[in-house]
C-alpha cells in the first residue's frame, strides 16, 4: 500500500454521508444462523447477456442472510488454540489464480464452495464472498502479491479466469438459487493508478505500464460486466483505505478511476453494488480519541506527522465519505460499502483508553490513537493487530456490512526469500528488519517474523489477532 503526501490544504471539510435504505441488523454473520431482517423480495426475473433467472437483486445482500462460513478456513482455525472462539465466522474465499477456480491441494474450488454454501443455507438467502484477483501486471506497486499474469495478458485474464468463473456462476444450480454472490474486484489495483504513476514520488516503472496499457481498467471493466450480468452477483469495487486515498489529490482521482473502470468493456456503472475498503489491512474502524477537527495548541491534527494532512483519521468517515463521492461522479445513489474488520481491531493491553497528552499535536494524536502501526503505509503482516468487529450486516450509514474478507490467519507476504509455483514475489516491508522504503518514511516495516507465502497459514499471527481482539472475544 501506499500514497502521496499533498501539501498543506484549505481548512478540512466536514465527511458528507448518507443513509441508504437499508433495515439495521445486529450481530454477527454466522452461517448456521440467518439475520433476523427479511429475505430476498420479488420473483424471479429473466436476465440477459447469457444469465439465467434468479431473485430480484436486494438494495443490500447481507440484509437479511447467512453468510458462508469456508469450511477450509474455519478448519484451520478451529484447529488453533483458542480458535473455536472465531472459526464459525465467515470469511473471503480467494480466488487468486486460474487454478484456483477448480481447487488446489488443501483448498476446494469454486463449485464445491457454492455446494457447500447451498448446504449450509438451509433454504435462507446466504451470502457467498469471492475476491476476484488475478489482473494482469498484478500488485504493480509490491512484490507479495505479484500473480501469475503479465501486463499484456489480458486476454488470457478474460478468457481463461473471469469467464470460467462467470460460467460457474451462471449456471442454473446457483444463479436460481438462494445464493447471494459478493465479489469483491481486484484489491488495490484501481488506488495504484492514481498514486503510483505519473512522475508521483512513488511511482513505479510497473504502475506507468499498467496506466499506458489499460490494462487494469479494461480488467476491471470486463470482470464487473461478465460477473454481472449473473443475476445474484453483487459487484464490490476495492477502493483502497483511507491511509492511502484520503488526501485531497488521491480522493476525487480515484472516484474517476473507479467509474472509467466501471464504464469499460460494456461495463455500467448499475453493475456496481458498491465499494470495500481496508481489505487485508489494518486501518482502525473508528478512532474514538481524537477527530480530523481537533487542535492542540492551535495546531490542527491534520498537521500531526500521522494524520499527514489527511482528511480522514478512520475507515468508517472514510468509507463514508468516498462512497458519496462516487455518487458525486455519477454512480447510483443506493450504493453501498463494505469494510473489512478482519485484522483492524487493535486491543489487547496496549489499546489506548483514551486522548494523549496535549503538549503537542503528535502527543496527543500518537498517545490516543488505536492504530499502532509505526506508519500508516505499514501493510505487511503487521505486529500488534487484533481481531476488529465481528462481521455485521448495516452497522453504520452507507455500509453494508463489516467483513472479514481477508481470513484471518492468512499471510500478506513472506518475511523472506520463498520459492513457489503461485507467482508470488518477496517485498522487503514483509522483512521486519527492512528500513528501507522511501513510502513509509524509511520507518521499520513493522512486519511479523518468519511468515509464509502471502495466503498461505501463518499460525502466529492468528494468535497474535487473537489475543489483542477489540471488541475481545
Amino acid at each position: 500500500m501506499s500514497r502521496i503526501t499533498s501539501p498543506p490544504p484549505p481548512a478540512a471539510r466536514r465527511p458528507r454521508t448518507r443513509t441508504r435504505a437499508v433495515a439495521l441488523a445486529g450481530g454477527a454473520l454466522l452461517a448456521a444462523t440467518a439475520l433476523t431482517v427479511g429475505s430476498l423480495a420479488g420473483t424471479a426475473s429473466a436476465q440477459t447477456d447469457g444469465a439465467t433467472k434468479a431473485a430480484a437483486k436486494v438494495d443490500n445482500p447481507y440484509t437479511g442472510a447467512k453468510v458462508y462460513v469456508n469450511p477450509d478456513w474455519s478448519a484451520k482455525a478451529a484447529a488453533e488454540p483458542g480458535g473455536s472462539k472465531i472459526s464459525n465466522q465467515p470469511t473471503g474465499v480467494w480466488l487468486d489464480r486460474i487454478a484456483a477456480i477448480n481447487g488446489t491441494s488443501g483448498a476446494r474450488g469454486l463449485r464445491a464452495h457454492l455446494d457447500t454454501a447451498l448446504t449450509q443455507s438451509g433454504g435462507s438467502p446466504t451470502v457467498v464472498q469471492l475476491v476476484i484477483y488475478n489482473l494482469p501486471g498484478r500488485d504493480c506497486a509490491a512484490l507479495a502479491s505479484n500473480g501469475e499474469l503479465g501486463p499484456t495478458e489480458i486476454d488470457k485474464y478474460k478468457t481463461q479466469y473471469i469467464d470460467p468463473i462467470a460460467s460457474i456462476l451462471g449456471e442454473s444450480k446457483y444463479a436460481n438459487s438462494n445464493l447471494r454472490i459478493v465479489t469483491t474486484i481486484e484489491i488495490d489495483s484501481l488506488p495504484n493508478l492514481v498514486t503510483n504513476t505519473n512522475g508521483r514520488p512513488t511511482a513505479t516503472p510497473q504502475c506507468d505500464t499498467m496506466k499506458a496499457n489499460g490494462n487494469y481498467v479494461k480488467g476491471v471493466g470486463y470482470a464487473l460486466n461478465k460477473l454481472g450480468a449473473v443475476g445474484n452477483v453483487y459487484n464490490y469495487v476495492d477502493a483502497g483505505h483511507h491511509g492511502w486515498i484520503g488526501w485531497d489529490d488521491n480522493f476525487n482521482a480515484t472516484a474517476q478511476v473507479l467509474k472509467q473502470a466501471a464504464t469499460a468493456e460494456g461495463s455500467t456503472v448499475d453493475k456496481v453494488a458498491g465499494i470495500i475498503v481496508n481489505t487485508a489491512n489494518y486501518s482502525a474502524l473508528k478512532e474514538n480519541n481524537f477527530t480530523i477537527n481537533d487542535n492542540v495548541a492551535g495546531t490542527s491534527v491534520r498537521q500531526s506527522k500521522w494524520v499527514d494532512w489527511n482528511r480522514y483519521v478512520d475507515e468508517l468517515s472514510f468509507a463514508q465519505a468516498f462512497r458519496q463521492e462516487l455518487v458525486n461522479v455519477g454512480f447510483p445513489s443506493n450504493i453501498g460499502a463494505l469494510i473489512d474488520t478482519s485484522r483492524n481491531g487493535w486491543g489487547g493491553s496496549a489499546r489506548p483508553s483514551g486522548p494523549g497528552a496535549t503538549s503537542t499535536v503528535d502527543t496527543y494524536v500518537n498517545g490516543g490513537r488505536y492504530d499502532r502501526r509505526i506508519h500508516i503505509g505499514n501493510w505487511c503482516n503487521q505486529s500488534g493487530a487484533g481481531l476488529g468487529e465481528r462481521p455485521k450486516a448495516s452497522p453504520a450509514a452507507g455500509i453494508d456490512a463489516y467483513v472479514w474478507m481477508k481470513p484471518p490467519g492468512e499471510s500478506d507476504g513472506s518475511s523472506s526469500q520463498i520459492a513457489n509455483d503461485e507467482g508470488k514475489g518477496f517485498d522487503r516491508m514483509c522483512d521486519p528488519t527492512y528500513t528501507g522504503n522511501a513510502r513509509n518514511g524509511n520507518n521499520m516495516s513493522g512486519a511479523l517474523a518468519n511468515a509464509p507465502l502471502s495466503g498461505h497459514w501463518f499460525s502466529a499471527q492468528f494468535q497474535q489477532l487473537l489475543r489483542n481482539a477489540y471488541p475481545a472475544l
